[in-house]
């Protein structure tokens, strides 16, 4: 069996051969089994000197194969490329920052073995600070509740996959990718394990508190209209009590007589359904947005520099669709 091991890269100029050297060590111990490894390493732009690192070691290495991308296309894209360029019967995915620590990939194998199609690697949340254990499980526990499948707390891209997995993961061609939702869209028989996310070694993330939130948001409008359907119950839940209000003014006026209404209670009406418009204008503009990027068929990236051969076979499975000519 040909396991790919697929690493997006964006500025790993300072661990990426250490990188190497871990998953070298994984193959040597898969190879007595029959099991044989490629490294497919996708740069995500990367500012540093981490593409040249990538061609050092793809001419120490006959089994690495890089990709590079023209300018920073985001982690989604990296992912993408990955495994279109990748030949194994299965792909494991995984960070080159060595927080997915490589050990962990002979246990994904051998759970290959049983017959699952996907692998998911858990980790626990010992050691995060406690705001941000709360607000990810939150989060969890919210999004699962809205969208149409079910995403796993601490199960990030840390996983194995099956062939037939990423052939199904690739015919989902949508620009707006959310590749959690999508591995758990595609089904197949699945296995989740935990494990205990190791410290980056160098750098920083480069995953600020913005990211995250947009990468959240993007989770939660990929896989359902719930928002949308929402703004219509909204709607028609405060022309229901502009209605019944409207009858009770009607009605005390009436039996009481006209009466001055007040200066406050108008200026928060008015404030409260103008906050309340602009944010159901926000969510329909979201669904718009991506409407517009779709229709637009873009690719969803540009390669500057690979050392992968566009074979044929490869080309009929949309590994080369993106490829500068």
């Amino acid at each position: 069996m040909l396991i790919s091991i697929v690493a997006p890269c964006y500025n790993e100029e300072e661990v990426i051969e250490r990188f190497h050297e871990e998953v070298q060590k994984v193959a040597e111990e898969l190879l007595p089994l029959g099991h044989d490894m490629e490294f497919v390493y996708v740069d995500d732009g990367s500012r540093d000197r981490t593409l040249t690192l990538l061609e050092h070691l793809a001419d120490l290495d006959p089994r690495v194969r890089y990709v590079s991308f023209s300018r920073n296309f985001g982690k989604e894209a990296a992912l993408l490329a990955g495994l279109r360029h990748a030949a194994g019967d299965c792909v494991v995915v995984m960070d080159a920052d060595l927080q997915h620590p490589p050990e962990l990939i002979r246990r994904m194998v051998d759970l290959r073995g049983q017959g699952y199609d996907q692998v998911i690697a858990r980790r626990t949340r010992n050691g995060d600070r406690i705001t941000r254990t709360l607000t990810a499980r939150l989060y969890y526990r919210l999004i699962n509740r809205l969208v149409d499948v079910e995403l796993v707390d601490g199960g990030g891209d840390f996983r194995l996959l099956s062939r037939r997995a990423v052939d199904a993961v690739l015919a989902l061609t949508e620009y707006n990718r959310f590749s959690k939702g999508l591995f758990a869209w595609v089904g197949f028989p699945g296995t989740t394990f935990e494990y205990e996310n190791a410290v980056r070694e160098h750098g920083r993330s480069s995953w600020s508190f913005r990211s995250l939130l947009n990468y959240g948001l993007d989770g939660l409008l990929s896989f359902n209209n719930r928002p949308l359907r929402a703004a219509l119950y909204l709607g028609m839940g405060l022309l229901l009590c502009a209605g019944l209000y409207t009858a009770w003014i009607v009605g005390a006026a009436l039996v009481n007589g006209v009466q001055t209404p007040g200066y406050v209670t108008i200026i928060t009406a008015v404030t409260a359904l103008a906050g309340v418009q602009m944010v159901m204008l926000g969510v329909i503009g979201e669904y718009t947005g991506r409407i517009y990027y779709e229709a637009k068929r873009r690719p969803h990236f540009l390669v500057k520099a690979t050392n992968v051969e566009r074979s044929e076979e490869r080309a009929q499975r949309g590994t080369t669709k993106d490829l500068i000519p």
